[in-house]
């Protein structure tokens, strides 16, 4: 009998089939998918998820309003309780003022360089690192909904999180447990639904908070433990869940890095390189919306796989060696701006706050700021503590070379200044098209250079609009100010040293175009500042 149900646009709709038939393993027995057909006559065959015993559900966002239909296809045909399944969905209205539901997913934009949620709204990628995230060291409810809370106030939007299959540990390893432990059954026999329902908790916690997930299937080296089939099943699930609502993809944490241990390391990397090519396809088609797809890398996403299209954007991990990392910091975000497929360019991992006792906020400061003015559309932020998820009774421990990355605990860790300061820049950019801005380094004398002075200064706005200038090293009248070039003879701006530590504006007399040229006078004290000039109307 036709079923009818009632969703919101952009909103997951869920419900449930129950099997008639038994099964011995019904995980690994059947498949069920529901062919989603919408207003406009376009269908859409979206996976089910296995929910435990002889249940599948069915999550589904639709994306516009107006009546669908379904109907089930089950790969037992003979089990009628699951196959040729029929009803209706109508779909009113988005009320709410949630952005990731209002405006709906977020796409890459049609010029390729940026992100845009559906309706067009431009999103300006802020994210944050919880790699082990869904693990019950970080506690359900309280301690989850607190980081959550602190990271929207701060200006995040989004949460990096690996979905159960960890960096830093062997397979099975108790530390990367839920409340309902792996996974995976011992020896990767099946799926473990009951990790997946707890972790669910968590993951639509921060889309209610207006954080967009970028879950992580695995850390790359899971791979050759699962072998392929199962890593196809492994993603089959993750969609089948979470792609109802607004995430992005990220294959694997490392793609290509083999097993800390592993014997035969190029062997290794040059299998999964390949392995997560075709996987990259397998869940561009298999997810039912589209969601950005790329993977986290040792050093850039296009290195992971034999073929860059099969990505949406290019993920960079440049180092965390404090200053020491500037220099591979600038020159992959610039090759890769360059590269060709065009696609948005994110710093998924720079320099953890705090890590390797370094990589403090003045480092923080400098990687956004640097990125963001070369051309860079998002930045991922990570603190030393977080991402492991320390505890100050429990620390996480040795990894399995044999070394530990600290002991500083996750709660003291949220609380370092760089993540606040992050959250301020991205404030300042959001006042102007920032992505319609492009990097003018001759605007600004001197102006960084990615091979000679990557450290140096930094410019980018819109010509006859908008400037934005980030000078790290600290301005001193024996030094030489820099000039600004080539400014519109026509107008005035109005101009403001902005404080990247605090936010706060220290407005400057109006500049006078007329000459082209302008000496940047001396900010308020001695440090990294952002000036800004805005064209006068």
């Amino acid at each position: 009998m036709p079923t009818h149900r009632f969703a919101m646009q952009h909103c997951a709709a869920e419900w449930s089939h129950a099997s008639g038939k038994a099964y011995a393993d019904p995980g690994n027995e059947i498949e069920l998918d529901v062919v989603i057909t919408d207003p406009a006559g376009q269908a859409r065959r979206v996976p089910a998820y296995w929910a435990g015993d002889h249940e599948w559900r069915v999550r589904y966002a639709p994306p516009a309003t107006g009546r669908y239909t379904f109907r089930t296809v089950c790969s037992d045909a003979g089990n009628a309780a699951l196959h040729a399944q029929e009803g209706t969905l109508e779909v009113g209205p988005y009320t709410g003022s949630n952005p990731l539901l209002k405006h709906g997913p977020v796409h890459v934009a049609p010029d390729r360089r940026h992100f845009q949620h559906a309706d067009g709204t431009p999103f300006l990628w802020l994210g944050d690192t919880w790699w082990m995230g869904l693990c019950q060291r970080l506690h359900w409810p309280d301690e989850f909904q607190w980081l959550t809370a602190d990271r929207v106030a701060k200006g995040f939007n989004v949460i990096h999180l690996v979905a159960g299959l960890y960096p830093d540990m062997p397979a099975f390893d108790p530390r990367g447990f839920n409340e309902a432990g792996h996974p995976w059954q011992p020896e990767y026999a099946r799926l473990n639904p009951a990790y997946f329902d707890m972790a669910d908790l968590r993951l639509q916690w921060l889309v209610r908070a207006g954080l967009m997930p970028a879950v992580v299937g695995c850390w790359g080296y899971h791979l050759p433990w699962l072998g392929l089939d199962r890593m196809k099943q492994h993603w089959r699930n993750l969609i089948a869940r979470w792609s109802a609502y607004p995430v992005t993809w990220i294959m694997a944490g490392e793609a290509t890095m083999p097993y800390y241990l592993a014997e035969d390391k190029p062997a290794a990397a040059a299998t999964q390189r390949q392995g997560w090519t075709e996987l990259a396809r397998y869940v561009r088609e298999l997810d039912p919306a589209g969601h950005p797809l790329t993977l986290h890398p040792s050093d850039t996403a296009r290195n992971t796989v034999t073929d860059p299209t099969v990505m949406d954007y290019d993920m960079l991990q440049t180092g965390h060696g404090g200053a020491g990392s500037i220099p591979n910091t600038v020159q992959r975000v610039t090759a890769s701006l360059a590269a060709e497929p065009v696609m948005p360019v994110v710093n998924g991992e720079v320099c953890y706050e705090g890590i390797l006792e370094g990589s403090r906020e003045e480092i923080q400061r400098f990687m956004f700021w640097s990125n963001m003015l070369v051309g860079a559309r998002g930045f991922t932020y990570g603190a030393n503590g977080i991402w492991q998820v320390n505890r100050g009774d429990a620390p996480y421990g040795p990894s399995p070379h044999g070394a530990s990355w600290g002991d500083r605990p996750w709660d003291e860790a949220a609380r370092l200044p760089g993540s606040r300061q992050l959250g301020i820049a991205r404030q300042l950019l959001e006042r102007y098209p920032w992505w319609s801005f492009e990097s003018h380094p001759e605007w600004l004398d001197p102006h960084a250079t990615p091979d000679t002075d990557p450290g140096g200064n930094y410019a980018a706005g819109i010509p006859g609009e908008v400037r934005v200038l980030y000078f790290h090293q600290p301005l001193a009248p024996w030094r030489g100010l820099p000039v600004v070039k080539e400014l519109e003879t026509d107008g005035a701006y109005r101009a403001f040293w902005f404080d990247p530590r605090t936010g706060a504006e220290h407005a400057l007399p109006e500049v006078q175009g007329h000459r082209g040229d302008w000496q940047v006078p001396m900010p308020p004290t001695m440090a990294d500042w952002v000036l800004v000039l805005e064209r006068c109307r």
